[in-house]
């Protein structure tokens, strides 16, 4: 039995408690929020904590599960390794490159293991996805976006997340991680442009933001994102890979409100188009949100039991990291970045 403390609790910290309260080889422990308070029905029977530091002491987890917000994921992921705890965190891994290599090289030297977020890895219509666009052969145009017309509590959530995140980075590294297993190359170059659309975020910060990724393989990449009331419903979710001998699009699925969370992982159908024609995979009974929370949580429990190699995975999430920051950096200076 694997005995898990999970820190915050919001809709992926809460979907991956539920996942673990589910799971019969795993033990709850202890829930970690900022009022130490948990009223949710399933789980209040578990201790509930205000500080990260403390739960990790008093419950001495084997699995650390870390759903809070990004600028905490380095410091948490580590003393929870340095304690002996395995470690999922949610994307992104960290806040700066540099905070993002210091997590895996503690996994490395502590031996502990290490999942990142990557919700979509685990669903088996983006691994299709995947699949068939690799089959077509590259060089690759990857065209990409997640815009998402929030307001109310979701409008609240998206501020507080751009405290410390911008849109590209929290949503992007999703998908620049597709871009990267699709094209297996290296980045080179990375130009962004944003702009701040609301008063109510910082000066410093921008709810719309665009990037552009150039791959040693020739491959090209577009992805962008926006947050906020004022966003446009009208084709906020492209998904299209395209290559001299034809292209993967994500033609159907429930598109209907970008701001609904199991809208953003389903695909419904693919469309793979070659020059002599076209044919459509239809892809039924997709898995849900709260279900892919339970995939991810069950792929670290097994990586654990089963003492799987993540090196891959580690890196990939490093260099996905890297590409959305590049970006980042690019918009606050209005210089492209050399990678």
């Amino acid at each position: 039995m694997t005995r898990v403390l999970i820190a915050g609790l919001g809709n992926m910290g809460l979907s991956h408690a539920l996942a673990h309260h589910n799971h019969p080889d795993a033990e709850v422990v202890g829930l970690v929020n900022r009022s130490g308070v948990v009223d949710h029905p399933e789980l209040g029977q578990y201790p509930a904590y205000s500080d990260f530091a403390t739960a990790l002491a008093e419950t001495k987890p084997d699995l650390a599960v870390i759903a809070t917000y990004s600028d905490s994921h380095a410091d948490y992921a580590c003393a929870a390794m340095e304690a002996g705890a395995h470690v999922f965190i949610e994307k992104p891994l960290a806040t700066t490159v540099a905070d993002a290599e210091r997590v895996v090289a503690k996994a490395v030297e502590t031996g502990r293991k290490l999942v990142i977020g990557y919700i979509l890895r685990h669903h088996p219509s983006w691994v299709r996805l995947i699949k068939e666009a690799r089959g077509l052969g590259g060089p690759y145009v990857f065209r990409m976006n997640l815009n998402q017309q929030s307001s109310g509590a979701e409008w609240e959530t998206h501020k507080n997340l751009m405290q410390t995140t911008s849109p590209i980075v929290d949503c992007g590294v999703h998908y620049v991680d597709v871009m990267c297993q699709i094209t297996d190359a290296k980045p080179v170059k990375v130009n962004g442009m944003g702009l701040r659309l609301s008063d109510e975020i910082a000066e410093g910060m921008y709810n719309y933001g665009q990037l552009q990724v150039i791959f040693d393989d020739g491959s090209v990449g577009w992805y962008e994102a926006g947050w906020g009331p004022m966003m446009s419903e009208t084709a906020f979710f492209v998904k299209d890979v395209v290559s001299p001998n034809g292209s993967v699009s994500i033609v159907e699925g429930d598109k209907s409100e970008s701001s609904d969370v199991d809208s953003h992982t389903a695909v419904g159908s693919l469309l793979v188009h070659r020059t002599e024609g076209g044919t459509v995979i239809d892809l039924p009974n997709e898995p849900g949100h709260q279900e892919l929370c339970d995939a991810e949580q069950a792929y670290i429990l097994r990586a654990i039991a089963e003492d799987i190699d993540l090196t891959r995975h580690m890196n990939d999430a490093v260099q996905s990291l890297r590409i959305c920051l590049a970006a980042d950096e690019s918009i606050r200076t209005g210089q492209p970045i050399n990678l």
